[in-house]
């Protein structure tokens, strides 16, 4: 069985849009450890403080009631509010500051039965598996494991991969009868992963590999947060304790709720 203390994940939230936190996943995610971010993107002309001054209190306020629901299913939550000109930025610096495994980027989510897990490479399987077990527990949501190639003669390297995924998950403790593996020929990996995702409730992306600069979002991951409908949980990559800081800027805009 996971232990959900292992795991944090960052929830950004924009909460003066109006944006709210679907049912569906808060109780996906209700046993693991949450890091609620209010968050407001303000143009690059308005410095983060004069849009802190006008609407401090408004989104505090939008930021508790989000909070209390997370609350009220029982999620372990703590949360912090951020006036930024750079919202994935901000949830870079955020998520590495607070050691959360994974940021999930919210899409409406009426339903939540299926997830699909993009697999780049065998770079961080067990790290992705052990958090995606940790989701998985308490709910009855079925996994896709997803590999793309570009050659159909890679095609048996990708099914090793997938099996590979597969036993890291089932070692996590996740029933093999809720895991189904596919592997796609297709020279563009994001339009093939999009297009999957059309089929599934949830998409899992991340970093195929530790990144030097300590960044979630990263090419092929930010596209896919940004294109999809879906919500999506952007795994990071395991890191140095040596790697730099994060974006100053952003550190700058973060104020502690």
């Amino acid at each position: 069985m996971p232990d959900t203390d292992d795991h944090r994940v960052l929830v950004p939230v924009a909460v003066l849009r109006g944006e709210s936190v679907p049912t569906t996943v808060i109780d996906a995610f209700a046993s693991i450890p949450v890091l609620l971010l209010g968050y407001h993107e303000v143009p690059e002309q308005t410095p983060p403080d004069l849009a802190r001054e006008q609407f401090q209190r408004r989104a505090a306020r939008e930021l508790e009631e989000r909070r209390s629901v997370f609350e009220a299913a029982g999620c372990p939550v703590t949360s912090r509010l951020v006036f930024t000109h750079d919202r994935f930025r901000t949830f870079e610096r955020v998520a590495v500051d607070a050691g959360c495994d994974a940021v999930l980027i919210l899409n409406p989510a009426p339903i939540l039965e299926s997830m699909l897990v993009a697999i780049r490479s065998d770079v961080n399987v067990e790290h992705k598996a052990r958090l995606v077990a940790t989701v998985l527990e308490d709910t009855a949501i079925d996994v896709t494991l997803l590999h793309v190639v570009g050659d159909e003669r890679d095609r048996e390297r990708g099914e090793e991969l997938l099996a590979t995924t597969a036993t890291a998950l089932e070692d996590a403790g996740l029933d093999p009868d809720r895991i189904s593996r596919s592997v796609v020929v297709d020279d563009s990996p994001t339009a093939a992963i999009l297009a999957a995702a059309e089929d599934h409730d949830m998409l899992v992306a991340g970093e195929s590999r530790p990144s030097i600069r300590r960044y979630v979002f990263r090419d092929r991951a930010e596209r896919l947060a940004k294109r999809t409908a879906d919500p999506v949980l952007v795994v990071r990559g395991e890191y140095r304790e040596d790697e730099g800081a994060g974006d100053d800027e952003a550190a700058r805009d973060a104020t502690p709720e």
